[in-house]
């Protein structure tokens, strides 16, 4: 097993029947915080009018994971 990061990203829009989501692997803690603050800085530079019909949200979870194929380890592992 390995351990990988999943960027969960959630999104909720006004007359949806549901939350909306995407979600990335990284192979390192590091840069799934980067891809994440990325992402909600994109969202935060966004006008007012559009911030008031998307919200949403990003973690970084921690996923045991089966090996990836193509995905490097990180360097340690």
């Amino acid at each position: 097993m390995i351990k990988i990061w999943l960027l969960l990203m959630l999104i909720s829009m006004p007359n949806q029947p549901s939350v909306k989501y995407q979600a990335l692997v990284y192979p390192t803690e590091d840069q799934c915080i980067v891809a994440r603050d990325g992402y909600m800085k994109a969202y935060e530079e966004k006008s007012l009018e559009y911030k008031l019909t998307l919200k949403t949200e990003a973690y970084c979870v921690p996923f045991d994971s089966f090996p990836i194929s193509g995905m490097a380890s990180p360097v340690g592992a």
